[in-house]
């Protein structure tokens, strides 16, 4: 049989396509890795750039990186904070949103529009309030601050997200499991949890890239160099006055993104799913 002519077009429209979007989403990590290992004059150099390496590599920048900055206690804070926040956020907008989608009528439905309009609220409006807030605590440069502002917007989001995973699981399928001998909560742990691992796997990325990327509360609340979280300290001891140290910065990039592209990956298709659930019937 011969091919079609128009199937084959299409089949290569859709590989061209898929090239030129890897291709432009591939190239900035690609220039993280060539910028690393770059020499200073390298970099400098528009002829040299910004392809290949034209002086030879050097580990100068990561030993800048990592003896000369304290990168990887940047990294510890972020990853001690995005883990707490991770395990507040779920503890209180999974049963949130659970009671909230099954509240009768439409109150659950509203009041839910109404925590996820919560989310909206530009954080300099909520930088004051939240200001007066870790005073009042004490915890002024300390990281518990963030511990205690980050969920105020990562709790109504993920309540907003989870509800439309709930409202997916019908409710004969609890109403089985409780006639079977479990109890509302046995119900809610054994067969509603199990159902939702996409949206929960999506509130679990969505919070720590969150904290990751997070700036302007990082940088008022904290002041010591030791407390920085990986997304301040960059910027802050890597440039020096009007000195860029450019390839130690693709290297601190490069190392605190690869993590967060790997999970993101890994996750796809429950990621997609998580954002995606209810938009079909």
């Amino acid at each position: 049989m011969r091919a079609n002519p128009r199937k084959i077009a299409a089949r290569l429209v859709h590989v061209l396509i898929l090239f030129v979007f890897t291709v432009l989403l591939a190239f900035p990590f690609y220039w993280m890795v060539v910028a690393t290992f770059k020499q200073n004059l390298d970099m400098y150099k528009m002829d040299n750039n910004p392809f290949l390496f034209n002086l030879p590599p050097t580990l100068a920048n990561l030993h800048l990186l990592f003896y000369e900055t304290r990168y990887v206690r940047w990294l510890g804070n972020t990853v001690m904070v995005g883990v707490i926040v991770v395990a507040i956020t779920l503890l209180l907008s999974v049963p949130a949103a659970y009671a909230l989608t099954r509240l009768t009528g439409k109150w659950g439905e509203r009041l839910g529009i109404a925590i996820f309009l919560t989310y909206l609220v530009p954080p300099t409006l909520l930088f004051i309030p939240l200001s007066r807030v870790v005073a009042v605590l004490g915890l002024q440069d300390s990281l518990w601050s963030l511990v205690v502002v980050y969920p105020s917007f990562t709790v109504p989001f993920s309540i907003w997200l989870l509800m439309a995973f709930f409202k997916s699981i019908p409710k004969e399928l609890e109403d089985a499991a409780m006639v079977d001998g479990l109890t509302r909560l046995g119900a809610f742990l054994k067969m509603v949890i199990p159902i939702s691992v996409s949206g929960i796997l999506t509130v679990i990325i969505f919070t720590f890239t969150l904290v990751t990327q997070e700036f302007v509360y990082a940088l008022t609340f904290i002041s010591p160099e030791a407390h920085q979280m990986v997304g301040v300290g960059i910027p802050i001891f890597l440039v020096r006055g009007d000195v860029y140290y450019w390839s130690s910065l693709m290297a601190a990039c490069l190392i605190a993104s690869l993590p967060i592209a790997l999970l993101y990956n890994i996750f796809l298709d429950r990621f997609i799913a998580g954002f995606t659930v209810g938009a079909v019937k």
